[in-house]
C-alpha cells in the first residue's frame, strides 16, 4: 500500500523519473516515511496499553533488590519507557534518592535509550524482526552486564550528597484500570512520542535517503577497509561525543549497512550515540564526581563494542 502510494506522488503527480536520482531519493523517503509512521503509531499504542498491566510500585519493588536479577527488572524497566539518554537522568536521580542501588540505576539508565518502543519499531521496519530481536536481547544484556560491573566496583562513594532530584513515582500507569482507560492511555501515548521525534524521523529518513542514492557504495567499502577490525571501537569513539534521537540514527545506521558497513559497526554506532553523549555527562555531573562518570562510560562503551563485535559475527545468521 505504502509502495503504491510513493509511486503515485513521485512518479504519477509530480511526474518524476524513475531513473533520476531527485525521484528515487523522494521515493524512498516517502514511502520509508508512511511505513515507520504507521508502524509507530500502531505498535507504540499496543505497547502503552499492554504497560498498564504492569504495576510501578512493583518494578520499583524488585529493582530496590540486589544481585543480576534486580539489574534485569531496571533494565526491562528502561526497555518499556520512551525516553532518551538525557530524560532518562530525572528518573535515575529519583532512583539513587530512593535508595536503589547504584549499579541497578545504571542498568535502568543504559538500557532505557538503547531501547524503547519507537525504536522497536523502527528497528522491525527497517531490520526485520531477526535483528530487532537480536538487538533488543543484546541492549538488555548490554545494560544488566554494565550496571553489575559498576555496582561491583562498589563506587557509592562517589556521589555527590546534595544533588537534586525529583521522585520517581511519577505517572502511575500500572494504577491505570478498565479497557476503555487503557486504549485510551495507549493512543495518548503513541500521538504524544510521535509528537515528540516526528521530526527526527523525517531528518532520519532524510539523511538515510541522501546517502542510499548519492553516497557511492565503493566510497564506504573504502572506509571500512581502512579501518579493518578497528571499524567497531572507532564507530563507538566516533559516537559518544554526538547526541540524537535514535529516530534519527536508525534509517541512517540502515543505508550505512545496506552500503557495506558491516551490521555490528553501524548499530554499535547507534548505541553509542543513543546510550552515551556529552549532554548525559554534564547533567550527571549534578550527582557523581568525574571519576564515576569516567567509569560509566568507559564500561559501556565497552560493553557495546563487544556488542558490536557479536552482531558481526552473528550476520551471515541474521540477514
Amino acid at each position: 500500500m505504502f509502495l503504491k502510494i510513493a509511486d503515485w506522488l513521485v512518479f504519477g503527480l509530480l511526474g518524476m523519473d524513475p531513473q533520476s536520482k531527485g525521484g528515487a531519493v523522494l521515493h524512498f523517503f516517502i514511502y520509508d516515511t508512511l511505513k515507520i509512521f504507521f508502524l509507530l503509531f500502531v505498535l507504540i499504542a499496543v505497547i502503552g496499553f499492554l504497560r498498564t498491566f504492569l504495576p510501578d510500585s512493583r518494578i520499583r519493588q524488585w529493582m530496590g533488590q540486589r544481585g543480576l536479577a534486580a539489574n534485569f527488572y531496571a533494565a526491562i524497566f528502561g526497555a518499556i519507557t520512551p525516553f532518551c539518554s538525557c530524560s532518562s537522568i530525572p528518573i535515575f536521580f529519583g532512583f539513587l534518592k530512593a535508595g536503589i542501588p547504584l549499579g541497578v540505576s545504571f542498568s535502568f539508565l543504559i538500557t532505557s535509550p538503547l531501547i524503547n518502543e519507537y525504536l522497536v519499531v523502527l528497528m522491525l521496519g527497517f531490520f526485520g524482526w531477526k535483528i530487532a530481536a537480536v538487538y533488543v536481547i543484546g541492549g538488555i544484556a548490554l545494560g544488566v552486564a554494565s550496571g553489575a560491573v559498576i555496582e561491583k566496583m562498589n563506587l557509592t562513594g562517589q556521589l555527590v550528597e546534595d544533588f537534586a532530584a525529583p521522585s520517581p513515582q511519577g505517572g502511575e500507569v500500572g494504577s491505570i484500570r478498565g479497557f476503555g482507560n487503557r486504549a485510551k492511555f495507549g493512543l495518548s501515548e503513541a500521538c504524544a512520542v510521535i509528537e515528540k521525534i516526528w521530526i527526527w524521523v523525517l531528518v532520519g529518513v532524510g539523511i538515510g535517503a541522501f546517502i542510499h542514492n548519492y553516497v557511492p557504495e565503493e566510497t564506504i567499502h573504502g572506509m571500512i577497509s581502512k579501518t579493518g577490525p578497528f571499524s567497531v571501537p572507532i564507530a563507538v569513539i566516533l559516537g559518544v561525543p554526538l547526541y540524537g534521537s535514535c529516530a534519527a540514527i536508525v534509517p541512517v545506521a540502515l543505508v550505512l549497512f545496506q552500503k557495506g558497513i558491516p551490521l555490528g559497526t553501524s548499530l554499535a554506532f547507534m548505541m553509542a550515540i543513543a546510550a552515551l553523549s556529552l549532554p548525559e555527562a554534564v547533567m550527571l555531573r549534578r550527582a557523581m564526581r568525574l571519576k564515576l562518570i569516567l567509569i560509566f562510560f568507559g564500561v559501556t562503551a565497552s560493553a557495546i563494542i563487544l556488542i558490536g563485535y557479536l552482531f558481526n559475527f552473528l550476520q551471515k545468521a541474521l540477514i
